[in-house]
């Protein structure tokens, strides 16, 4: 609840601190006293628009604070907390204004942005009066306001699970679809490519291999003949060696007749032929290595051209084609199984679709009975509020092609204010003074079901008559006993039944020079004067006193 209203240089109002308690406290005064510039204040440190002609004339800046005690789980602070703001204690909004128009928000001292402060505001307290455009009368607000009434909180979070749950689905199957289409549109390419390169089948080291082999054949042509003309002269009819073997076999048979001068020349000429014979086989041995057919060319050549055109099709290196064919492999795989995957996806969304769908059909018609529960409690409130002949539903259309969170429902309340005119919208259909009326009989229903802790109520007593103001002022009791409650009133009969009263007024200042609102908590004895004035006016007569008296006993 609303513990500690603050408000510093705000138009009339120079200093003035409010010490509020729970149950039903009315704000009275005479017309102009300055009752709607402290609401005015209040809805500043909610988050209202600012304007710098709010400020009081010659100062710099006005500054409004409001401090509510809450349980620990209540919405607000949950709300705060979410915007990564310290909520220990109580939470304290704090608007600063300054003339020049700049504004400046507070929470718990630490400095938000006004959506922030509204945000929270909004689950902080609600004004309702005959113009005030910050009443819940916002039909994206009526919807929430039938769930708490009926309690159908679970059902609203088995159905938003249900629906986040679809959509997650739905998006991962989206794009597992948008993936394959881009894959699927060059399938046919990855298989060619995959095909191609299998039959290829390029092996690491090959091009290196390959291009060895083919500069030595390239190579052997070029020497063949030089090493025919060697092995000729090494091993041909003209070859040395005959001719030496000859002159060492002569050599040899006179070796006896001068071996002195013999056996080295016989040491030296058999070392000359074995080196010819062996010359003449290394000789021999390269000329077979240089034989090879030339087919074994072409076809090397050819496979050469072959590997080397796939590398530069795929602009990678020959000794990367066997991973290029491996990613396509994987590609074409990968397509398979998103083909299987994207199947299973489309199953699940039907599935989580008709899940949702059933949980919101489950939803809509525990919404329906709700309705009907809250349009008779709240007809049941209209006829003694002076509104006998009006009567208040809860239109409910429900379309399966506009869903949400919380379901396809559009909910709306609607009224008809006389017997054979035309329903419609509680905000277009009310007059200033119905719509408060309705606003309260809504608000009794629902009594702290869907509200916020603190609610404020803007002279909707005006223009009716005791009786109604009575019963008006019942109700306001009646809500007070589940939330604060807080009334600016010109009844008398409300202002009888609230637990704490405050009398607002102008008081001169300077000489008269200039004027300031003030605010006063009245005891009994000035509470049964203040509802004496109310009752007669500027003159407060022994029977308006008595009267007043009257009031405050019949309703003690």
């Amino acid at each position: 609840m609303l513990a500690q209203l603050s408000i510093r240089d705000i138009v009339l109002i120079d200093r003035l601190d409010l010490q509020l308690g729970s149950g039903l406290t009315v704000l009275t005064g005479e017309t102009g006293a300055g009752k709607s510039i402290l609401l005015d204040a209040f809805a500043l440190a909610l988050g209202a628009r600012g304007d710098g002609s709010l400020v009081r004339e010659g100062q710099p800046q006005g500054q409004i604070t409001a401090a509510f005690d809450l349980p620990l789980k209540h919405p607000a602070r949950q709300v705060a907390a979410r915007h990564e703001i310290d909520v220990d204690g109580d939470l304290i909004l704090r608007r600063v204004q300054v003339a020049d128009g700049r504004t400046r928000a507070f929470i718990n001292d630490q400095p938000v942005s006004l959506q922030v402060m509204r945000e929270v505001g909004a689950a902080l307290v609600e004004i309702h009066g005959q113009h005030d455009d910050r009443a819940l009368v916002d039909p994206t607000m009526h919807r929430a306001l039938i769930d708490a009434f009926g309690g159908l909180g679970d059902m609203v979070s088995l159905t938003r699970q249900a629906h986040g749950s679809w959509r997650q689905i739905a998006n991962e199957r989206q794009s597992e679809e948008e993936r394959i289409a881009r894959v699927r549109a060059d399938g046919d390419y990855f298989r060619h490519a995959h095909a191609e390169l299998s039959k290829l089948a390029a092996q690491p080291g090959e091009e290196t291999d390959l291009a060895q082999r083919r500069s030595i054949m390239m190579q052997a042509e070029k020497v063949t003949s030089e090493l025919r003309d060697a092995h000729e002269a090494l091993a041909g009819d003209q070859a040395p060696g005959s001719m030496l073997a000859t002159l060492l076999r002569r050599l040899e048979r006179r070796a006896g007749q001068a071996p002195g001068l013999i056996e080295p020349s016989l040491v030296a000429l058999g070392s000359a032929i074995d080196g010819l014979e062996a010359a003449a086989q290394v000789v021999e041995q390269a000329l077979r290595d240089a034989r090879f057919d030339p087919k074994d060319l072409e076809r090397i050549e050819e496979r050469l051209f072959a590997l080397r055109a796939a590398a530069r099709k795929h602009a990678v290196t020959v000794e990367d084609l066997p991973a290029v064919a491996a990613k396509f492999e994987a590609d074409l795989a990968a397509l398979d199984a998103g083909e299987v995957r994207l199947s299973a996806l489309a199953k699940a969304e039907v599935e989580a679709e008709q899940a949702f769908r059933k949980a919101a059909e489950m939803l809509s018609a525990a919404r329906l009975k709700a309705a009907a529960k809250l349009d008779k409690a709240v007809n049941g409130e209209l006829a003694p509020l002076k509104l006998e002949r009006a009567k208040f539903t809860t239109q409910i259309e429900a379309d399966s092609k506009s869903v949400g969170p919380e379901g396809n429902d559009r909910v709306e309340f609607w009224v008809q204010t006389n017997p054979g005119t035309r329903a419609g919208p509680l905000m277009k259909v009310a007059s200033g003074g119905e719509l408060a009326r309705f606003m309260l009989a809504l608000k009794v229903a629902l009594a702290d079901r869907g509200s916020a802790p603190t609610l404020v109520f803007d002279e909707i007593d005006t223009g009716v008559g005791g009786a109604v103001a009575d019963a008006i002022g019942q109700r306001l009791s009646r809500l007070a006993e589940r939330v604060q409650v807080l009334a600016v009133t010109h009844a008398p009969q409300v202002a009888a039944r609230a637990s704490g009263h405050f009398r607002i007024a102008k008081d001169a200042m300077d000489r008269g020079k200039r004027v300031a609102t003030r605010i006063a908590a009245l005891d009994d004895a000035a509470r049964r004067e203040e509802i004496a004035r109310m009752l007669s006016g500027a003159t407060i007569t022994d029977e308006a006193r008595a009267a007043a008296g009257r009031l405050l006993a019949g309703t003690g």
